[in-house]
């Protein structure tokens, strides 16, 4: 493994080569790169979303180069390499993991999953605050670059272990109509900037309400989109394709549409059906 390492960033160091290299590669930076990985972040998760392991090898193969190009920038601007990387992550790794590899420095040590989380927050709060000078806030070092869905669910889970939080789903919920009414005043009085303003708060409202129901907001809108995708596909097939659609008004496309959900209805239950013949026909073989 070290060699092939090593093979990479000799490829990394050739391409980067200021008389050989390629020059799409010479011509890159720190900001030109940061797009391609967040894009191969996105690629890794969409193999995974889709059960597919020898795509999800490609794909990491692509985030870990990233990585290396990265630390190829820093080596020749002399700020770090990639071994300081490495050596960063251990030693990250190791510090925040002291019921594993011990050293706790009055942390309690516990194999329990929410001791374990808060030593995590503890360590990180002390790691923050090691790195700020003056104020220090919770939110520091919530990146702005992040996703925005994902960063709400930071800035929400972060405030929350300072205690400000709500205490149930329910409350969420209230928060959620409270929301959607404010939304309607703004529509209503055809106030833009507000009703943009209010759709916000209903969308910041939404991330709460993952977080407390214990979902992942950028999974769980995954999910709807790939529904989405899956039925609109359907739609254009039993439509007879893009041009019968533009031909079709509304009425008549909602009408393909709740065939398209009614045809996965029966699907999913048929395949429900299916698995709990098969599993009563697995019981009685056991008996």
């Amino acid at each position: 493994m070290t060699d092939n390492i090593e093979k990479l960033l000799r490829i990394m160091q050739q391409l980067r080569d200021p008389e050989s290299g390629c020059p799409w590669d010479r011509q890159q930076d720190f900001a030109s790169i940061a797009v391609y990985t967040i894009e191969e972040a996105y690629e890794v998760a969409d193999a995974i979303e889709r059960h597919d392991l020898a795509e999800l090898k490609d794909e990491l193969g692509d985030l870990l180069l990233q990585v290396v190009f990265h630390a190829q920038m820093a080596r020749e601007q002399e700020a770090f390499c990639f071994d300081d990387v490495v050596q960063a992550i251990c030693e990250k790794m190791i510090r925040r993991h002291p019921h594993v590899f011990g050293d706790g420095d009055g942390l309690v040590q516990s194999t329990d999953i929410d001791v374990v989380r808060q030593n995590w927050e503890s360590i990180k709060q002390e790691e923050r605050a090691g790195k700020r000078t003056g104020e220090v806030s919770l939110l520091d070092e919530i990146p702005r670059g992040m996703a925005e869905l994902q960063r709400a669910s930071k800035l929400q889970k972060r405030a929350a272990s300072a205690g400000f939080d709500w205490i149930s789903a329910g409350q969420v919920m209230a928060k959620l109509h409270e929301e959607t009414a404010e939304l309607q005043a703004a529509l209503d009085q055809q106030d833009h900037a507000a009703t943009r303003e209010e759709l916000g708060d209903l969308m910041f409202t939404l991330v709460n309400l993952a977080r407390k129901l214990s979902l992942d907001p950028a999974q769980t809108l995954r999910s709807a989109n790939l529904k989405f995708e899956t039925r609109f596909r359907a739609l254009e097939q039993r439509a007879g394709g893009r041009a019968s659609m533009q031909n079709m008004d509304v009425d008549a496309l909602e009408q393909v549409w709740q065939h398209v959900k009614k045809a996965e209805r029966l699907r999913a239950d048929q395949q429900a059906e299916t698995a709990g013949k098969s599993a009563a026909e697995a019981a009685e073989i056991r008996q």
